[in-house]
């Protein structure tokens, strides 16, 4: 049976630090001590939870749950970002694939992946010299109606049960979700962060409360936490995984300039 060794969370953005260089400064801290931990537990294969900015997916085809299933990815390079290849894991993959609609639940396999900021930011942060393979989940919650809390906790019931049912006895996975906290795009409230909301988001994980929010509706998300909010499914995903696990805040900067309210937790997972 394979283990979870480490357990992550954390915005999945970054802007520039001209005029908010202290608020930027801590987030680029929290950021790497996020990743040194990470990187502390000697993870064998990074699996990451986050969702895609329409450079993969497209409205009229949804795709709400989906699943990398390469051995090697090559970047979008949105936002300047680097386009080397990185590596995946085609057998965990497809393994889960299969495993997650033996039990009902789908998980679509797009035959390209072009991973995009959503990725390449939360990679370049936990695993700068590319020493692990990645595997791909995606959240997509662009789409209408968006995955629920309820499914997106499911999912993560479901690679847990995989990660100790099926992976090898050596297997030593790091969790990594991506996306958040509260933020507006694309609408006259784009800019607005709700700060309030996303300490009371922080704290229901921290305190091992996950479950809880699994039970939120889209609808309160969406007004709380706007329509960027809704990538907090990924990070229920990940509580899923981890049922009761309490978690340390490693950093929280409210932050309009980036749209986003920014956030990186660690979880007690041993």
């Amino acid at each position: 049976m394979g283990e979870i060794v480490g357990a992550f969370a954390m915005s999945h953005v970054l802007g520039s630090p001209v005029g908010l260089e202290e608020q930027a400064e801590r987030v680029f801290v929290g950021m790497k001590e996020l990743g040194r931990r990470l990187r502390e537990a000697q993870p064998t294969l990074l699996v990451m939870v986050t969702s895609d900015h329409l450079n993969n997916f497209k409205l009229d085809q949804p795709m709400p749950f989906a699943i990398g299933t390469a051995d090697a990815y090559t970047p979008y390079g949105d936002m300047g970002l680097p386009t080397e290849q990185i590596r995946g894991d085609a057998a965990f993959s497809t393994g889960f694939a299969m495993f997650a609609s033996d039990r009902g639940f789908k998980l679509s396999k797009p035959a390209r992946l072009r991973p995009d900021h959503g990725v390449m930011i939360p990679l370049g942060i936990v695993d700068p010299k590319r020493e692990l393979p990645i595997v791909l989940l995606y959240v997509n919650t662009v789409y209408t109606p968006a995955p629920t809390p309820q499914e997106s906790w499911r999912l993560g019931e479901l690679l847990r049960e995989y990660i100790a049912e099926h992976c090898k006895a050596d297997e030593r996975v790091a969790l990594l979700a991506g996306g958040g906290l509260s933020h507006w795009l694309g609408v006259p409230e784009e800019g607005r962060v709700n700060e309030a909301w996303d300490r009371w988001f922080i704290d229901k994980l921290g305190t091992g409360q996950g479950a809880e929010l699994a039970q939120l509706s889209n609808d309160q998300i969406l007004l709380d936490a706007g329509n960027g909010g809704l990538e907090v499914n990924a990070w229920i995903t990940l509580a899923g995984t981890i049922p009761g696990a309490t978690g340390e805040c490693l950093f929280y900067e409210a932050i309009p300039a980036w749209a986003s309210g920014m956030a990186g937790m660690a979880f007690q997972v041993r």
